[in-house]
C-alpha cells in the first residue's frame, strides 16, 4: 500500500510538474500572440504584387503586342483577341483583399493610421484594376464571408470609383509622416522608422496615393459631368503641399524583391522553355525600340545573330494559325529579368510624369510645359530600369517632342512613349489603350474578322453556380457578357 501511495504522489507531481507553465513553456517566441497590421502587411504586399506582375506577362503584354507565343495552332490566343472567362486576377485579388479589410478594420481599433491608409491606397489600387477589367464587380458586399454573405451583389462602376476617390482623399489626410509604423511590415517603402524627425516612406505612400488618384482621374475624363473630375484635379495640381504626387524615382511604387527566402521575384525559378523559349518580342514592340537605339533593349530582350550582327528581333502579333516560330531565331526576355528586384511594379515615377504631359496638353497648369513631362517621363524610365541614356537619345528625330504638332499628335506622341513606361505595370497598357486609341497597333493576318479587339474581360464563369444572382445583376447592368462590352468610363 505504502508503495503504492508513494506511486500515486509522484505521478501527481510529473502530471502538476508537466502543466505548471504550460503555456509559458510552449509559447512559440517567434509568433506574434495577436493579430497586428504589422504581421499582415509585408506577406500581403509580396503576393498581391506577383498577382499583378504575372498578370502584366500573362495577359498584357500578349494582348498590347509586346510579345506573341512562338506558336498557337489551336487558332486561340489572347493576341488574337481571345479573352476567357474570368482571366485576370479575380480569385487572387479577392482573397488579398480580405487582408486588406483586415488591416483596414484592425488598424482602425488600434487608432493606427498609418496602417490604416496604407491599406486604403491598396484597397484601391486593387478595386481600381477589378472594375476596369470587368466593369461592375462585387464591392460594398464582398469580402463579407464571415458576416454570412457569401453571394455579395455587384456594385455599378460609378459607384466603386466614387467610393475609390473617396478613400484617397481619406488616406491622404491620415498619413501621418512624424510617426514609425508601430508593428514594421513595410516592404515596399520602409516606413517602419523615423529618418530623424520624419518618415520618409509615409511621405512616399502619401505621394503614391495621390498619383493613384491623378491616374483615375484622367482615366474618368469622359465622365467629367458625373464625378466632377475636372474640378478634382484641379484641385490635386493646385496644391502639392497638400496632395503631393511622385516628383523623382525614389517615389517609385515597386516591390523591390531582396531576393531572400520566400520573398523571390515569381520568375526565379522558371524553366527555359516557359520564360523565353515559348514566346518572343513582336516586331511592333521592338522596331520602334531599335528605330530610336532605346537601351531599355538590353534590360528587356535577348539579341539573336543574324547575318553574324546581334539583332533584336521580334515576330508578327496574330499571325496565322498555320505559322511556328522556330526557337531562338528571335528576341525574347533576358534571364536577368527572373532576378530583377524592381519588377514588382505598382506605379513608377515615369507615369505620373506621363499623365502630367497629357495633362498639360489639355491646358492645366502643371508648373511645367507637355515637352517637359514627356522627356521628364522618358528620363525616369530609363531610371527605374538600370538604362543609360545617351545624351543625345531625347533630341533624335524618332524621338524630339513635337510641340507644334496638332494637340491629338501630340497625345499620340505622349501614349506610344508611356507604353513602354509600362511595360510590367499589370494591365495600364491596355487600359490607356482603351481610353485614348494608342498607340495604334497593327492588325495581324491571322485574327478572325469577326474577333474585335476587347474593351473587358467577361466574368468567371463558376460565379453561374456560386453566385447566379449576382452575376445576372452584374451583367444586366453591363448590358451583357462578352469582352466587346465597354465600361462605364469608356462609353
Amino acid at each position: 500500500m505504502k508503495k503504492i501511495a508513494f506511486l500515486l504522489v509522484t505521478l501527481v507531481s510529473l502530471v502538476t510538474g508537466c502543466t505548471n507553465n504550460f503555456e509559458e513553456i510552449n509559447a512559440d517566441p517567434n509568433r506574434p500572440q495577436q493579430i497586428n497590421p504589422g504581421v499582415m502587411l509585408g506577406q500581403m504586399q509580396y503576393r498581391i504584387v506577383n498577382s499583378s506582375m504575372q498578370a502584366a506577362r500573362g495577359l498584357t503584354h500578349e494582348l498590347m503586342q509586346v510579345d506573341a507565343p512562338r506558336s498557337s495552332a489551336g487558332g486561340g490566343g489572347v493576341h488574337r483577341y481571345i479573352i476567357n472567362p474570368g482571366t485576370g486576377v479575380w480569385s487572387s485579388f479577392y482573397n488579398y483583399l480580405t487582408d486588406i479589410e483586415d488591416i483596414i478594420s484592425i488598424s482602425d481599433n488600434l487608432q493606427e493610421n498609418n496602417y490604416k491608409a496604407i491599406g486604403l491606397v491598396y484597397k484601391s489600387w486593387a478595386y481600381s484594376m477589378l472594375t476596369d477589367l470587368y466593369g461592375d464587380v462585387p464591392y460594398s458586399q464582398a469580402t463579407k464571408a464571415t458576416q454570412g454573405i457569401v453571394k455579395p451583389m455587384f456594385d455599378r462602376q460609378k459607384d466603386i470609383y466614387t467610393q475609390i476617390l473617396k478613400d484617397l482623399e481619406t488616406a491622404n489626410t491620415l498619413f501621418d509622416d512624424t510617426k514609425a509604423l508601430t508593428y514594421g511590415g513595410d516592404l515596399v517603402y520602409n516606413a517602419n522608422a523615423l529618418t530623424g524627425t520624419k518618415n520618409l516612406g509615409i511621405q512616399r505612400w502619401k505621394k503614391f496615393g495621390n498619383s493613384l488618384r491623378m491616374r483615375l482621374l484622367l482615366r474618368l475624363m469622359a465622365r467629367d459631368g458625373e464625378l466632377n473630375v475636372k474640378e478634382q484635379l484641379t484641385a490635386l495640381l493646385a496644391d502639392p503641399t497638400r496632395y503631393p504626387v511622385m516628383t523623382a524615382n525614389a517615389d517609385d511604387a515597386i516591390f523591390r524583391y531582396p531576393g531572400t527566402t520566400p520573398y523571390f521575384n515569381p520568375y526565379y525559378n522558371a524553366r527555359t522553355l516557359d520564360w523565353r523559349e515559348g514566346t518572343y518580342f513582336t516586331e511592333f514592340f521592338l522596331n520602334k525600340l531599335n528605330a530610336d537605339n532605346d537601351p531599355r533593349r538590353a534590360v528587356w530582350a535577348i539579341p539573336v545573330t543574324v547575318n553574324g550582327v546581334p539583332t533584336y528581333r521580334g515576330i508578327q502579333s496574330g499571325y496565322p494559325t498555320t505559322l511556328e516560330y522556330v526557337v531562338g531565331q528571335n528576341s525574347s526576355y533576358t534571364d536577368a529579368l527572373k532576378t530583377l528586384p524592381q519588377l514588382g511594379i505598382m506605379m513608377p515615377y515615369a507615369e505620373v510624369e506621363f499623365i502630367k504631359a497629357e495633362l498639360a496638353l489639355k491646358g492645366y497648369n502643371t508648373g511645367k510645359t507637355p515637352k517637359q513631362h514627356y522627356e521628364a517621363g522618358i528620363t525616369a524610365s530609363m531610371v527605374q530600369w538600370g538604362a543609360t541614356m545617351p545624351g543625345t537619345f531625347l533630341s533624335q528625330p524618332t524621338v524630339v517632342y513635337n510641340a507644334t504638332a496638332t494637340p491629338e499628335k501630340q497625345l499620340e506622341q505622349i501614349m506610344g512613349q508611356k507604353y513602354y513606361a509600362s511595360v510590367f505595370v499589370d494591365y495600364q497598357m491596355w487600359f490607356e489603350k482603351s481610353r485614348t486609341g494608342y498607340p495604334v497597333l497593327p492588325r495581324g493576318a491571322g485574327i478572325p474578322v469577326e474577333n474585335q479587339f476587347p474593351n473587358r474581360v467577361p466574368y468567371p464563369t463558376y460565379l453561374q453556380s456560386l453566385n447566379p444572382e449576382g452575376l445576372a445583376s452584374g451583367v444586366a447592368s453591363m448590358g451583357g457578357d462578352d469582352a466587346a462590352i465597354k465600361v462605364w468610363w469608356n462609353k
